[in-house]
């Protein structure tokens, strides 16, 4: 059992977690059911959330895992008649599928160092950059479509997006997925104001740097030390360290509560040790 950072009760909620398949979005859907929500873990990857669903249920909370493809109408309908079926209308709905496409990305920081061969700005695959953004944009607004009708019923409820440092501070290489977290972070705002008179909230959070299954190579050698590129995130985090999926919790469930948060909506929170505070000297 995880060790909660708000004694926060979601008992009779139920929460819809999308890209719960992964270790950010597993973790908050592990932390809901853990303090007393309904979850449906949502995910591409039918194993992993079906193993999430197991765990939470070996410890006597209640979680269904459930395939779902962010980016198809008809699947996430399909996925929303099973959720109101088992679990009941959604209250809380995380948007936590996306992600990047080597296609989308360049291999050098800076144009002048590029070698022959390497693939540049000039070579960036335009494909690749639609799914980057269809993944990241379009795997936020279709979830939102699909569930939110049930709290413009019951005017009431919350949407929680996950938009990503990138969206404050574009890193290099990926200029793609920087970008649709922008276009999240924009898109949190106009659901805030669309939803406003419907007694939805819309917030999103905008984490730090994470290591997970997607980025571990990218961030660490063979022998455990960080590569350059982790270096540099790390000299320029003030507290010298990557963010824990844990510790984004308190963050989500503060934005998930009405109680705590009834007045805060359209709100980007950063989770980021102190990343986009910090000017480098």
């Amino acid at each position: 059992m995880m060790d909660l950072p708000l004694n926060i009760d979601f008992s009779g909620k139920v929460v819809v977690v999308t890209g719960a398949g992964g270790v950010l979005c597993g973790t908050m859907a592990k932390a809901f059911a853990q303090a007393g929500a309904k979850v449906a873990a949502l995910d591409l990857n039918e194993e992993a959330v079906c193993a999430l669903a197991a765990e939470c249920k070996k410890e006597g909370f209640v979680c269904e895992g459930y395939k779902a493809n962010v980016l198809d109408t008809d699947a996430l309908a399909q996925v929303h008649r099973q959720v109101l079926a088992d679990l009941g209308p959604c209250d809380i709905l995380v948007n936590g599928a996306g992600g990047n496409n080597p296609r989308a990305t360049t291999d050098n920081e800076y144009h002048h160092e590029a070698q022959a061969g390497q693939k540049t700005f000039f070579d960036l695959d335009a494909d690749g950059v639609d799914f980057v953004f269809k993944l990241n944009f379009q795997g936020t607004l279709l979830p939102t479509q699909a569930f939110a009708q049930d709290m413009v019923d019951r005017k009431a409820g919350c949407i929680l997006n996950i938009s990503s440092m990138n969206a404050y501070i574009p890193l290099t290489k990926i200029p793609a997925y920087s970008a649709a977290k922008a276009a999240v972070s924009n898109f949190t705002q106009w659901l805030a104001t669309h939803f406003a008179g419907t007694n939805i909230r819309c917030n999103a959070i905008a984490p730090g740097f994470l290591v997970s299954n997607q980025n571990r190579r990218l961030l660490f050698q063979e022998d455990g030390t960080p590569t350059p590129r982790a270096g540099k995130i790390l000299n320029g985090t003030p507290a010298g360290r990557f963010v824990e999926s844990e510790e984004l919790v308190g963050s989500v469930f503060f934005l998930c509560d009405d109680k705590a948060s009834s007045a805060v909506t359209g709100v980007v929170l950063p989770v980021d040790a102190g990343f986009s505070a910090y000017s480098g000297v």
